[in-house]
């Protein structure tokens, strides 16, 4: 196995960007992040991509979202504040199709990067759902907005205020996944929609997939710093972001009352 923390591969047309940090459950940091960018950036300006796939290394995971030591540790510094998070902005923006192969936890800042993706594929025995309120992570913004636009205000606010666990079946009668099938097939569902894709236009592909972003863009205008700035501007520094972190790292229930 690679010790990169980040894939990238290239094979008959499909961009494969693989989080690849299998003993913290994919969970990503900053560098992991800036990579990403990077690399989605090169898939989408690339003539020999026609799809991109988005997954994590392992049946563990897909993605659990930011890796909960790096996050206290930059919140300590206020790293977190200057982390410029544009990804799911990027994919809704990328004219080619991208995939979220799903295998495993689908948590968190993973969660959120596979409901922005065009496509949702998922084995059977992942797990979805959003972690923000639960250990004091601020999402904000379009990142959690867009739900909305995925499964109505009803569920979206569900999923992110609630932060409950759903499985691969119920991901996909909601709407947060378009296949679920058992594991050991699913890297031949990605293959076949791949496929599928490879075979269409690919200017009338970036056409409707632009459409789909003009229905998105009254809510794609505010980020999660600009949120942060509006609601709780010195948010890192009151201790409440901290205590979200440490009651997960020591496995308890968070006290979260000092800030209510």
């Amino acid at each position: 196995m690679s010790d990169k923390e980040i894939l990238y591969d290239v094979k008959d047309y499909v961009a494969t960007i693989t989080i690849n940090r299998p003993k913290v459950l994919n969970a990503f940091t900053g560098d992991n992040v800036k990579e990403m960018q990077e690399l989605m950036d090169k898939a989408a300006n690339d003539k020999n991509v026609g799809v991109i796939v988005l997954t994590g290394t392992g049946d563990r995971a897909f993605c659990v979202g930011g890796d909960i030591n790096w996050e206290k540790g930059s919140a300590d510094k206020s790293g977190l504040e200057d982390l410029n998070f544009t990804l799911n902005r990027q994919i809704v923006e990328c004219p080619k199709p991208i995939i979220a192969r799903v295998s495993g936890y689908c948590i968190g800042g993973g969660h959120h990067i596979a409901y922005f993706c065009d496509f949702t594929i998922a084995a059977d025995h992942s797990i979805f759902g959003q972690n923000g309120p639960r250990v004091g992570s601020p999402a904000g913004g379009y990142i959690v907005a867009h739900a909305a636009n995925v499964l109505g205000h009803k569920r979206a606010r569900e999923l992110w205020m609630l932060c409950r666990r759903y499985t691969a079946q119920q991901a996909l009668e909601w709407g947060l996944a378009n296949t679920v099938v058992p594991k050991e097939k699913l890297d031949e569902e990605v293959r076949k929609m791949c496929d599928e894709l490879l075979s269409l236009s690919p200017t009338c592909l970036k056409i409707v997939k632009r459409s789909f972003y003009y229905h998105m863009a009254p809510v794609m205008g505010r980020d999660m710093n600009e949120m942060l700035a509006e609601v709780a501007p010195n948010y890192f520094r009151t201790g409440e972001q901290q205590e979200g972190a440490n009651a997960f790292l020591e496995k308890r229930k968070p006290n979260f009352s000092p800030w209510r």
